[in-house]
């Protein structure tokens, strides 16, 4: 099975005034069809009020990122999954929860994970 990143950025979503709520229980709920089908491995969102740092080998700690990623923001989930193809379900299910389109990446494999 491969571990599949099902992702959005902050900001895409398109929630109604005072939808909010009823987006948030369809994206739990979809949370927890992934969790009782077992194909669940964890999800959230980035918290963006705490700022990314960089920590080297030697453990100092700098503020700041790599500049391609100084805009990682937004919804992440992980699920392991059989196939591309349900990769591409659990998005569809996610983006009508979400109100927003998922971008689907597949993690290389690693038996040591």
């Amino acid at each position: 099975m491969t571990k599949y990143l099902i992702s959005f950025p902050s900001g895409v979503m398109d929630i109604p005034d005072g939808g909010l709520q009823e987006v948030a229980d369809a994206a739990h709920a979809v949370v927890q069809e992934a969790k009782d089908t077992g194909v669940w491995v964890f999800g959230g969102g980035i918290d963006e009020s705490v700022r990314p740092v960089m920590v080297d080998g030697g453990g100092t700690v700098t503020e700041g990122t790599y500049p391609q990623t100084a805009q990682l923001e937004g919804g992440y989930t992980v699920l392991e999954l059989p196939s591309y193809d349900a990769a591409l379900h659990w998005a569809a299910k996610i983006a009508a929860a979400c109100r927003c389109a998922q971008e689907v990446r597949a993690f290389q494999y690693d038996p040591a994970s």
